[in-house]
Parts: C-alpha cells; sequence; structure tokens
C-alpha cells in the first residue's frame, strides 16, 4: 500500500494535516497536537515507526547521495565527492546532482509500491560533506570538496541545489550539510576530541561553506558531528546550532545528530552522566533528529524535569514541516516529483554524466611528452594493485554501477589494435591478507551449462542464509568478483553487479550458489581459490574441495591445487552465504606455470613498449573509522603520505628495465610521489572516478581526452613534517596558511595544450556598490582543444598576522579550440571577498588598503596580477 492511500482515507474526516490549503508548518503542528509524548519522540529518531491511527507510515531519515544514491542497490555512482571537486566545474556539479535526485525520488516512490519504508529508501538524504579537508591525512577526505572554503562553498551549493529541486511549493529531496563545523579528523578521536580552533580560523576556515549552504543554498538540514567544539558537543552546542546556526545565519531546518553522537555526549564527552540529560541537552540546543536510540529516553527526561513537552513539541514539528514538504501527506498527484519514473535510474544519458564528470575530474600532475600515447604502440603493460579494482572505481558512501568500467579494461578499449598484457603485480598494502591478489576466473572458461551458449556461471540468490526455498533472483554471472561493502559503522550492501535490496534480496542474512561447468584453457596444475565473508563451499565434479561453512569478520580465502587438463568440461558449484555486516566472495585461480605476481609484472614490462602503473589507495585502506590498519594506515587515517611500500618497490623495478613509466593513482587524497615526479614519465591523478572511471582513463592516455582537472587540494613533499593532526589551527595547512614548497600546489593540473593570460583589466577601486570588475582575455596557443580553469585569486599586500598568503575567490573552467581566445570577467563583492574574522570586533570586518589580484592556472601559477585600493569606510 502506497504511504499517501491512509492520509486520503482519513481527509474526509476533516484531519487538518491532511488540509493542503494550509501551511505546512501549521499541518505539521496540527499532527504533532494529536500525539502522544512517547510517539513524538518515537519520531525523533531515525528508524521513525508508523503511527497507524493518525495514518502516520513508518520512515527512515536515513539516505546517502554522496555521488550517487548510496546504498539503495542500482544506481548511477558518480565520481567521488573530492573528485567532483577536482572538476571545478560548478554547472556540471548541478547536472550530476540533479540526476542523483531524479534517481533518488524514483528509487524511493518504486520501494513504496513494493510496500518498503526501510533505511536508504526515503527522500532525506545526509550529503554534502562540506567539512575543509585541512590535513591529507584524513580518511573520511574523500568525501568533502577539498581544502578551500570558496570552492567547497560553490560547489556544495550547486549539489544541494540539484538535490533540493526548484518547485517553489514541494521540496524534491533533503540536503544535509555535514558535519557542522570543525570536523576533519583523526578517525580515533572523533568520540573524544574537543576541537579548540582560533575563532578566526574558524570563521575564516570552517565556517563560510556552512555558512553558503544555508544562506545560498537553503539546505534544509544540518548535520553535527561527533567531536566537540570548544568543550561543547558538536551535536548538541548551543553555540554552534543555536547563536551560529539559528540566530546568525537564519536557518529555518532541522538538525540531524551524527549516527550515535548522542550516545558520546554522556559516555565518551562525560558532559553529562545519564542517557537522559544527554538527549535532553541536545534537543534543548536544537538537534532536532537523532542518529540512533538516546531520544527513546526523552518521556523519561520530561518526567524528570530535564527538558518541557513543549520544546519537544518544537523539535517534531520542524520534522513533520519537513516531510510535508517534501509530498509525503499529499496526493502524488500534486507532487511534481512524484511523477518521476523508475526508468529514470541509471538512464543512457546518466552514464554519459557519470563518464563525462570523470573525464573532467582526471588531473595531469607530469608528463615529459609521452602523453598521449602513440597508436602506433605495440604493446603496453598494465600493471598495479588498482588497475583491475572496482573498488577503486567507487570510493566511500556508493551505489552499485550496472556495468563499471576498470581502469584495466578502460584501456583495453582505448588500445585499439594494442597488446595490452596486465600483471597485478603487488598487494595494495603490506601485511594485508588480499584475495583479490588471485586473478579472477574469466568468463571465458566458464559456461551456466553444458549446452549454454553464455559465459559465466548460474547464479541463483536467495532470501534466506541457508539456499532455502525459491531464488529470489537467477542470473549468469559473468565472474564472481563481489564485493558488498558497508563500510563503519553502517550497513552498506553494494557491489559490482550486485545482489540488491531492490531485487528482493535482504541486506543480511542471504545466500548465493553459482554453478556451471569450468574449461582449463591448457592442461596442468592449477590454484583455485575461493574467497569470501561469511562462509563458502566449492565442488568440483561433485567433490567438495574447499569448505568454509562459518561465520567470518572479514574477507577469508583458501585454495585447492587440481589437475586439470584442457579440452574437458569440469563441474563447478560455489556455495556462499551471508551473517551480517561487510559481504563479498571471489573466485579466482593461478593457471600453469604462472610466475609469482612481482617477476609476472617486470615480465610484462619487459616485453612492452610502455608501461601504464595503476596503483594507489582504496576505500578498503583510507575511510571512516577503519578497524583494521596497515603499515601506513591507522583507523581509516594515514599516517604516510607515500605510497604504500609495496607499490613503490614495484615502481622502483619498473623504472629499471628502461622501459617509459605512466603512473595512474587512485586515491581520495594527497600522495606524495616525489621520486615517481623525478624520475617517472608521466602521472595522471583519477581518484575514485566513478563507474565510467576506466573508460575516462583509457581515452584521456590515448589523448581522445584532454584531461583538464585541477587539485582542490596541496599535494606535500614526502618529507614535510606536517602540524600535529589533531592541532586544528590552519597555520602551515593548505595553499592559504602552508609556507614551503608543495609538490604540486593547489588549483594545480597539466593539459596538452598551453594557454596563455593577457590583459588583464581591474578596477583601480571599488564601485560604490563595493564591486570589482575584472576581465583577463585566455588564449589556446596549442594545437589542440582543451578546457582551462581560469583561478582568481586575492591576496592583501599589508598582511597582517594570521592573514592567508592568498585566497580563492572566483573560478570558471572554459573550453577552447586550437587558436581561440576569449574574455573572462569576475565580479567581486568585498564583502564577501575581502573579509576576515576580528577576534578583538567579534565580527567578520574588511580592512582598508592595497590589494592584489592575481590570475592563472593554479595557486602557483599567476600568470597576470593587478592592484586595487579600499579606501576606508566613511561613516
Amino acid at each position: 500500500m502506497a504511504f499517501w492511500t491512509a492520509p486520503l482515507a482519513l481527509a474526509a474526516e476533516g484531519k487538518p494535516w491532511l488540509d493542503t490549503s494550509a501551511s505546512f508548518q501549521t499541518r505539521a503542528a496540527a499532527l504533532v497536537a494529536q500525539m502522544t509524548l512517547e510517539e513524538k519522540a518515537a519520531q525523533m529518531q531515525n528508524a521513525a515507526p508508523a503511527i497507524e491511527r493518525l495514518g502516520v507510515p513508518a520512515y527512515d531519515w536515513w539516505n546517502e547521495a554522496l555521488h550517487g544514491v548510496a546504498r539503495a542497490g542500482q544506481a548511477t555512482v558518480f565520481p567521488q565527492a573530492i573528485a567532483l571537486a577536482a572538476t571545478f566545474d560548478v554547472p556540471l556539479m548541478g547536472e550530476v546532482a540533479t540526476v542523483i535526485s531524479d534517481e533518488a525520488r524514483a528509487k524511493h516512490h518504486q520501494f513504496l509500491r513494493e510496500g518498503s519504508h526501510g533505511r536508504y529508501q526515503g527522500l532525506t538524504f545526509w550529503s554534502p560533506n562540506v567539512n575543509i579537508f585541512r590535513d591529507p591525512r584524513w580518511g573520511r577526505g574523500q568525501e568533502t570538496y577539498g581544502e578551500d572554503p570558496y570552492l567547497t562553498a560553490r560547489m556544495g551549493v550547486a549539489f544541494v541545489h540539484g538535490l533540493q529541486g526548484d518547485d517553489p511549493v514541494y521540496r524534491k529531496l533533503d540536503a544535509t550539510a555535514k558535519h557542522l563545523a570543525v570536523h576533519s579528523g583523526p578517525e580515533a578521536d572523533r568520540h573524544h576530541f574537543d576541537a579548540r580552533p582560533s575563532k578566526r580560523d574558524l570563521y575564516d576556515t570552517y565556517l563560510p561553506a556552512f555558512e553558503a549552504l544555508v544562506k545560498e543554498g537553503d539546505v534544509d538540514a544540518v548535520m553535527g558531528a561527533y567531536n566537540r567544539v570548544y568543550g561543547e558537543s558538536a551535536s548538541a552546542s548551543h553555540f554552534l546550532l543555536r547563536d551560529l546556526l539559528r540566530r546568525d545565519w537564519g536557518f529555518k531546518g532541522y538538525v540531524v545528530s551524527d549516527c550515535w553522537a548522542i550516545v558520546d555526549i554522556w559516555k565518551h564527552h562525560k558532559i553529562v552522566a545519564s542517557r537522559e540529560e544527554a538527549a535532553a541537552l541536545a534537543v534543548k540546543n536544537g538537534t532536532e533528529l537523532e542518529c540512533g536510540q538516546e531520544y527513546a529516553t526523552l518521556p523519561a527526561a520530561v518526567r524528570q524535569g530535564l527538558i518541557s513537552e513543549a520544546e519537544i513539541d518544537d523539535a517534531v514539528t520542524r520534522l513533520f514541516t519537513a516531510r510535508m514538504r517534501l509530498g509525503m501527506f499529499d496526493p502524488p498527484e500534486r507532487v511534481r516529483w512524484a511523477r518521476i519514473p523508475a526508468s529514470v535510474n541509471q538512464a543512457p544519458a546518466h552514464d554519459a554524466l557519470a563518464l563525462k564528470a570523470a573525464q573532467e575530474s582526471l588531473v595531469l600532475l607530469k608528463n615529459d611528452g609521452v602523453l598521449p600515447l602513440s597508436r602506433t604502440l605495440k604493446r603496453i603493460a598494465v600493471v598495479g594493485p588498482t588497475a583491475d579494482d572496482t573498488m577503486a572505481l567507487l570510493g566511500n558512501y556508493f551505489g552499485t554501477p550496472a556495468a563499471p568500467v576498470t581502469i584495466l579494461q578502460g584501456i583495453r578499449d582505448a588500445a585499439t589494435g594494442i597488446e595490452v598484457r596486465y600483471a597485478r603485480g603487488v598487494d595494495l598494502v603490506e601485511g594485508r591478507d588480499d584475495p583479490s591478489a588471485t586473478p579472477l576466473i574469466e568468463a571465458a572458461f566458464l559456461r551456466p551449462s553444458a549446452d549454454s551458449p553464455e559465459r559465466g556461471l548460474r547464479g541463483e540468490y536467495f532470501r534466506t542464509a541457508d539456499l532455502a526455498g525459491t531464488p529470489a533472483l537467477v542470473r549468469t554471472d559473468a565472474q564472481i568478483g563481489f564485493r558488498w561493502d558497508r563500510g563503519s559503522p553502517t550497513d552498506n550492501l553494494l557491489a559490482r553487479g550486485e545482489a540488491a535490496p531492490g531485487q528482493g534480496i535482504p541486506s543480511d542474512g542471504f545466500s548465493i550458489r553459482w554453478s556451471g561447468q569450468l574449461l582449463p584453457p591448457v592442461s596442468g596444475r592449477y590454484r583455485i581459490e575461493a574467497a569470501a565473508d561469511d562462509g563458502f563451499r566449492l565442488y568440483v565434479d561433485g567433490k567438495r574441495v574447499l569448505d568454509h561453512w562459518t561465520d567470518n569478520d572479514r574477507l577469508h580465502a583458501d585454495g585447492v591445487e587440481l589437475d586439470l587438463q584442457a579440452g574437458r568440461a569440469y563441474d563447478l558449484k560455489l556455495e556462499y552465504y551471508d551473517a551480517e555486516r561487510d559481504a563479498g566472495v571471489r573466485l579466482g585461480w593461478r593457471m600453469p606455470g604462472a610466475k609469482p605476481p612481482f617477476e609476472e609484472a617486470l615480465d610484462a614490462a619487459r616485453n612492452a613498449d610502455v608501461v601504464v602503473f595503476v596503483g594507489g589507495l582504496t576505500g578498503d585502506v583510507e575511510g571512516e573509522e577503519m578497524t583494521v590498519n596497515y603499515p601506513g594506515f591507522a583507523g581509516g587515517d594515514r599516517t604516510d603520505l607515500r605510497l604504500p611500500a609495496t607499490q613503490r618497490h614495484l615502481l622502483e623495478a619498473l623504472h629499471a628495465t628502461g622501459k617509459p613509466v605512466v603512473v595512474v593513482l587512485t586515491g581520495g587524497s594527497a600522495l606524495a610521489v616525489d621520486w615517481a615526479q623525478d624520475n617517472l614519465s608521466a602521472i595522471l591523478m583519477s581518484w575514485y572516478p566513478g563507474q565510467r572511471g576506466g573508460t575516462a582513463v583509457g581515452q584521456a592516455l590515448f589523448g581522445e581526452v584532454n584531461p583538464a582537472g585541477r587539485l582542490p587540494v596541496t599535494f606535500y613533499k614526502a618529507d614535510q613534517v606536517m602540524p600535529a593532526f589533531d592541532d586544528y589551527s590552519m597555520e602551515g595547512r593548505t595553499y592559504r596558511y602552508f609556507r614551503g614548497t608543495p609538490l604540486y600546489p593547489f588549483g594545480h593540473g597539466l593539459s596538452y595544450t598551453r594557454f596563455d593570460y593577457r590583459n588583464l583589466r581591474a578596477d583601480a577601486k571599488l564601485a560604490d556598490n563595493g564591486r570589482l570588475q575584472v576581465r583577463v582575455d585566455v588564449a589556446n596557443a596549442g594545437k589542440r582543444a582543451g578546457d582551462e580553469v581560469v583561478q582568481l585569486y586575492v591576496r592583501r599586500l599589508q598582511a597582517g598576522q594570521g592573514d592567508a598568503q592568498q585566497e580563492l575567490r572566483g573560478f570558471q573552467r572554459i573550453h577552447l579550440a586550437a587558436g581561440e581566445s576569449r574574455t573572462v570577467a569576475f565580479e567581486l563583492d568585498a564583502q564577501q571577498a575581502l573579509r576576515h574574522y576580528d577576534e578583538a570586533q567579534a565580527a567578520y570586518v574588511v580592512p582598508p588598503g592595497r590589494y592584489e589580484v592575481r590570475i592563472g592556472g593554479s595557486s602557483a601559477d599567476a600568470r597576470v596580477q593587478a592592484q586595487f585600493e579600499l579606501e576606508p569606510r566613511r561613516e
């Protein structure tokens, strides 16, 4: 039954909350007035239960959409947030967010038609993350738009507008600006850390993006953080949520806690002594919605006199106002967004946009002329641990792409007529029990039955963990290489070609049976290896050769050696079950005569004309509050900015072959690749490039696409001593306050063409309206078309103590044909572009004096400059 049928049935009884002529707030207040105290408290938790007597359906507020609809089955996966920031393309960000909201709306209404009201099926999305990526060690920095407040604000506002839509009555979705406001690691300390930046750093660095999303984006929700800020829990801070957010910025929406952050108030921060006190404190200070269960104690808190029922009423009314603004209590025909058909999900146009976003996000860090690769090459060696890894496309908080293209596949697709040999070479990091080191059995050597023309194995997907009953889904899977990665501490059933909730498969407690035939290409001794989280059993010709039918906390592998004959078909069956949380399963092999992986990679390199090394990081080692640590990583954060040692050693050996080596990096943060910069031919940063990332990389390597992404973070040198990770002072951090020489500066990115800047025109003084007009001519002086990101920075010539060295205050991504020129115009508003926070006055000020406008291709590439005067303000 659709959620709106019950309210319609009640309409005849004159329920005032169904009166569509009244305001949403009035209707919400009328509904809340009919609830008991216990019902109100239950509605203030993310998994809000139904109130059948009032026609209120169950609703879970928890949904994710960082770079596509996440954790809700099949959805278009765009490049990770940090990669979208690298496009420096605000209109593109708006297009991406619009597609995400289209798919989110379509999926939500499909869930309703199926009678589902669970987590990851709603309309309130906890994105974007506009925290400042102040330190490259932070594992969650990949979720942000980088280190600069201005870039973050511009990208964030565009994302919010795309999610929330442009209807004057109904919101398309609710976006959520998170995590207010001083939150960027360390992950291991986030539940008890107290961040105390200077007020100058708070207002000049940590707050501007949030302010912009509230004032310009009209964002409907804000999420608090786990840590304390100036001694207060960020999710129960009177200063942040009452004084700043509501009083100073005029925020009208609702605040949600980060998940289980309310528990931290009494359990880890020890600000109060009990659950009731923590819940009351959070609500009184402005957090209306909890992700967690502590608000279940609110009725007891009212009885103890810790909070009034009127304060509860105000919070619940805000929440139901938001739900009503989303159209949840109105007939679907009144809600424009409810008419988006299910067919939009993963539409071809969305895949095309994912490819465009990936193309625009690629950053060419170095090129000695080897790129673009020549079409006359005969052999290319592709080596490295992330070349054929779907996880290297996805980062974290992702959905399930229909047909993800790995970087290896993208290179093969682009290298028409060129032999491409692949060798993984090394594991991602040292000390990792890495089942993905074993190559998957390719579809060419599998068939679902003796008489089938298809390639792969027959997969039967069951709703239970014991392979019982009728399969909910039957299909042919080309390879068995799945990863349902949920992250921590949340649940996330996602994979390469997946079993997902939308297909009738639950998030936990499911099982799969694959069956068919194995067709060895050569005779000899094979090692067949299976890996899973949780249980698996493998049968060959009816004999059980592997048996690990037990729960496990992580992906574990086992193998068996078998003598197999070419030309013979062997019956093959793999059974698998998932108990709970993370899930994954693989079926791989090593063929007779296979060399050790490292030697195999060097052999491929020696016999190639050029080597493409694909390595870096994945969401398996950098991310949110991880419990498994490896050398160079701690709790999802990084302790070493260099490539993991395994990869460094392989790169050195590849270089020693004398062949040109092109490096393609995956990851969500800055990498100290000094040695590669000094010794190798080219370096391309691909980030986590989404479902079509491999296609984009292949096109860029062969020149079908001219890379033009720019770094949204500073890349530091390997020997750079960084400030203490838990010190939230901005001094020494980011291009704005770092005094040294970076490996690659903020805004850096090369091209296959070159651009000239000339004829900068800027007013000598600000106009009476406080604005400054700036124009510059940009020309493509090369022989091929390309994009340039024109960047405008401002610096104060009489800089005071604590002033930034320079600040980004404008950027435009433009496309120019070979020989084409264009005038690029900027308008600066002094009240925004020149302001900084004065602690003595406890306010933003715009200091008079001389300023310099710098325009060029990066923060370290000022091609043209001009000065202007800001006269003292006359009272």
